[in-house]
């Protein structure tokens, strides 16, 4: 099983190679990769106590954030390596102030995972959601470094509860920190017990973003005119139907954040809308509806809504619901929303609604037309905390 597993890892990195050549995102993953070690000896240069965090992508910061945030306080004299795994997160984080360093994560080779963790040389390791990279996890085994899940949630489904090889690289976590009692009895199942039900960590990052929130004077100014919905991280699919709500309800303002900016223009010239970039004073009151074509709002722009609705769920799964929760909003997204915890528990607490066409959609927002926002804010307050736990331990 380990040298299928390695022959996977070699076989991927051929696949983005070839992608590459007719891929924007492979050819940036390839380039970020190019030089990585060169690049990390000479900023590492001989720098000691390490703590290395890493994030698949931007959800999985935003779980990080709050435990690099707690952990400095409590640390201040530590560094902090930050590493990511897709290139779109790398290049909207790439500065944060929160990490000493940033830095793609090499491929899970052995080779490259020993080169890594000697540079690095770091002291504690924090691996978030559902990264489990198996080189570089036997590695800092060997090396007795503190390996730790955090905000990690297990199914049933996964190949740790069917195949024993899988199992047994989870031996290589120090401490789980899970989600919820259902990640903890599936690891008891298979003998581990070396596990807390902490809780997710996004409720911590986006209740301390509504505590603080980026204030955006043109938008502000936009939804004062019109109740406003705010469509956030929409796909293609989702626009169909939104789109088609807009044109028949010109009675509100629409905010409109798209996942990816390749078919702005499209979406543009079907709900004659005003690009963000392009607002002004004067022209943002001649419009109902908003285009975000920049990077970095949309988690601030939901304080200036009513209700909103979020994409992916009629694709691989939905974004970030909890945005959008903690300030007060009731969410409405596809039917896609299964292994998001907080969907289904805002579901049975009548804060969100599934819906799989044109007419749910509709039916959703009239049932939200009045809505008591305690239900969206105290969900977010009982369910925050995780970064509490997880600093108290590692």
């Amino acid at each position: 099983m380990k040298t299928l597993y390695n022959i996977s890892i070699h076989l991927y990195v051929i696949g983005i190679y070839i992608s590459s050549f007719f891929n924007t995102k492979a050819k940036e993953w390839l380039r970020g990769r190019k030089i990585i070690f060169t690049s990390l000896e000479k900023a590492i240069n001989n720098h000691n106590n390490i703590v290395w965090f890493h994030c698949a992508s931007l959800g999985e910061f935003e779980q990080g954030k709050p435990i690099i945030q707690a952990y400095k306080l409590k640390y201040p004299t530590h560094k902090i390596l930050l590493t990511f795994f897709s290139p779109s997160a790398f290049e909207i984080r790439k500065n944060t102030p929160l990490a000493n360093w940033v830095f793609y994560l090499p491929a899970d080779t052995k080779s490259n995972a020993q080169k890594f963790i000697g540079i690095v040389k770091p002291i504690k390791v924090v691996f978030v959601k559902y990264e489990f990279w198996f080189n570089y996890m036997t590695e800092l085994k060997n090396q007795d470094i503190p390996l730790y899940s955090v905000s990690a949630i297990f199914r049933d489904g996964q190949p740790f509860f069917k195949y024993k090889w899988w199992a047994k690289q989870l031996k290589n976590v120090t401490h789980f920190f899970v989600q919820e009692k259902k990640s903890a009895q599936l690891l008891n199942r298979i003998g581990f017990s070396n596990y807390t039900i902490s809780g997710d960590t996004r409720f911590d990052s986006v209740l301390a973003n509504s505590q603080k929130p980026v204030e955006t004077p043109l938008i502000a100014s936009f939804s004062k005119r019109k109740p406003t919905m705010i469509f956030g991280s929409t796909w293609p699919n989702d626009e169909i139907i939104l789109t088609k709500y807009i044109k028949v309800h010109p009675e509100n303002n629409y905010i409109i954040a798209p996942h990816e900016m390749l078919h702005i223009s499209n979406l543009q010239k079907q709900t004659d809308a005003l690009l963000y970039s392009k607002a002004n004073k004067e022209n943002i009151l001649t419009t109902n509806v908003l285009i975000i074509d920049s990077i970095g709002l949309l988690s601030s722009v939901y304080q200036y809504g009513k209700l909103a609705y979020i994409g992916g769920g009629f694709g691989s799964g939905i974004h970030n619901i909890l945005e959008a929760v903690t300030f007060g909003l009731p969410v409405i997204f596809g039917s896609n929303y299964q292994k998001f915890n907080e969907a289904t528990e805002l579901i049975n607490q009548n804060g969100a609604i599934s819906i799989s066409n044109y007419r749910e959609l509709t039916s959703a927002i009239n049932y939200f037309n009045t809505f008591d926002k305690k239900i969206a804010t105290d969900y977010i307050d009982t369910n925050s905390g995780a970064t509490k736990s997880v600093i108290e331990h590692i």
